[in-house]
């Protein structure tokens, strides 16, 4: 990612994005502060990866969603911040990455 393209990401944006983005029965069920240590989770999970410092724009990364949402399951109950389920951490996910799309971060 160059040093342009990290000033494109807001924390707050893509709360707003991804709170818009869960369905209606898992609106409260993720405060902003929630949905906040998901997304850091995330980016702890690329950067175990190696996805972060990877700096060839020719190289394709797959992001297992499953194994990615496992890690944040995992993670969340091992930090005590809650116990998730899996399908609902999965949406977050999938609203992360939607979000991230939306602002070509994957470009």
């Amino acid at each position: 990612m160059s040093e342009k393209d990290d000033f494109i990401y807001d924390e707050t944006e893509s709360v707003k994005f991804i709170q818009n983005y869960l369905p209606q029965e898992l609106k409260d069920k993720f405060s902003d502060d929630d949905i906040n240590y998901i997304v850091d989770l995330i980016y702890e999970f690329y950067d175990s990866k190696g996805y972060m410092d990877m700096d060839d724009d020719d190289t394709d990364i797959e992001i297992d969603e499953d194994e990615l949402t496992e890690f944040v399951v995992k993670n969340a109950l091992k930090d005590k911040v809650g116990k998730f389920e899996a399908e609902d951490i999965a949406f977050v996910v999938q609203g992360e990455l939607a979000y991230c799309d939306s602002i070509h971060v994957f470009d």
